[in-house]
């Protein structure tokens, strides 16, 4: 087992695991911690191609370790040779929480980029063992959710009393991430799922009730549509608020259209068989591999919370845009890595992102990234 992250001057000896690194996200992650620490980085995934070995080599921080999840034995060892683990190894729609489990039997702090609902609750249950171990553990990191979630903590914090946080999500193209990301989107739309509602839990339709959204440019106005997100629970556990709504869409607007007629017009058989979901997935990826030079990849967050401040109704929101949605992502999760690495962040246990990072560490390594947010606070009447 490792030494603890946190003991003094180890910083540059920290060995930090990266499991599915050959990925979009993984990869993203990776370079953010090349850039924000020292510590030595091992990416795992399938047997490395010619062209990956080739970069590879100008970056002595990194290096390679083929590993199949599947191999216990393997994984254990690995994991306990490092000070931290992040999963990047997607979907989590098919994944356990047997890597956070191992993570926790060896003492090893844990980060994912999970963005599954019932990942998440498997996740969060660990959250005992995590804290008898003295293990912490965070889960969703990443862009949406991840920065989104400390979005919404800001905005939160604003307030005297928050009722309503509204989450719009809006990525251009395919946002600069892997086929992965695709596979996501179409097993998202497989079943309703549950949303809170005016102080209760209401069933919605994946990719239903689009609204209109004004982002910051390049986007301007763009539709979303609800999405189930693991933040539409965690959220409510976070925060005493009635409502909150996590609503999706993507740039140009004919993907919402067809992503539409997929949830609502498709026999549901295609989406809940796994040839279906892979040529769904296949065709939406190189049709973005065209559209991508025209909308670009990139990502806009627009958090939304209403409530009271001094008795008057308000409104706080915050604002984000960056040029690469994998990239932002990568940052969201690097920041959270270097912050445990640094021991600036630890919390024994299992938690959401806006559930054990400050506003304003939050901030400070946004900055320190150049991912820049807005905020704006509105003391008028609103419609709650």
């Amino acid at each position: 087992m490792r030494k603890d992250v946190t003991d003094a001057g180890a910083m540059a000896d920290q060995q930090v695991l990266i499991l599915g690194g050959r990925g979009r996200i993984g990869s993203s992650v990776a370079q953010d911690l090349v850039a924000h620490t020292e510590a030595k980085i091992t990416v795992t995934g399938r047997p490395t191609s010619p062209e990956v070995t080739a970069r590879q080599k100008g970056q002595p921080q990194v290096q390679f370790l083929a590993l199949d999840l599947a191999d216990q034995e393997g994984l254990t060892k690995a994991i306990a040779s490092h000070d931290l683990v992040i999963h990047c190894a997607g979907p989590f729609v098919y994944r356990d929480a047997s890597v956070l489990k191992t993570c926790i039997e060896q003492g090893v702090s844990y980060l994912d980029v999970s963005d599954n609902r019932a990942f998440t609750r498997k996740a969060i249950a660990c959250r005992e063992a995590a804290a008898q171990k003295g293990v912490t553990a965070i889960v969703n990191s990443g862009i949406f959710p991840g920065v989104s979630n400390s979005m919404v903590r800001h905005d939160v914090e604003q307030l005297d009393e928050a009722e309503r946080i509204h989450l719009s999500y809006l990525v251009a193209g395919s946002g600069g991430a892997g086929i992965t990301v695709m596979r996501t989107t179409f097993l998202g739309l497989q079943e309703p799922f549950e949303a809170w509602i005016d102080g209760q839990w209401q069933e919605v339709k994946p990719y239903s009730q689009r609204e209109k959204i004004e982002f910051p440019a390049p986007y301007g106005k763009a539709g979303v549509y609800w999405f189930d997100m693991p933040e539409a629970f965690t959220l409510v556990d976070s925060f005493p608020v009635k409502t909150v709504i996590t609503k999706f869409g993507s740039v140009p607007d004919f993907y919402n259209h067809l992503t539409w007629i997929a949830a609502h017009v498709f026999p549901p058989s295609w989406l809940k068989n796994p040839g279906g979901i892979e040529f769904l997935s296949h065709v939406s990826h190189r049709m973005t591999d065209v559209s991508d030079r025209i909308s670009g990849i990139g990502v806009a967050i627009r958090s939304e919370v209403k409530g009271y401040k001094e008795g008057k109704p308000a409104c706080v929101c915050s604002t984000l845009v960056h040029e690469n949605t994998a990239v932002a992502a990568g940052a969201g999760t690097g920041s959270l890595a270097e912050l445990m690495l640094n021991g600036k962040l630890s919390k024994p246990g299992v938690w959401p992102v806006e559930q054990v990072l400050s506003t304003a560490l939050f901030e400070a390594t946004m900055q320190s990234r150049g991912l820049n947010i807005d905020y704006e606070t509105t003391a008028e009447a609103v419609v709650l």
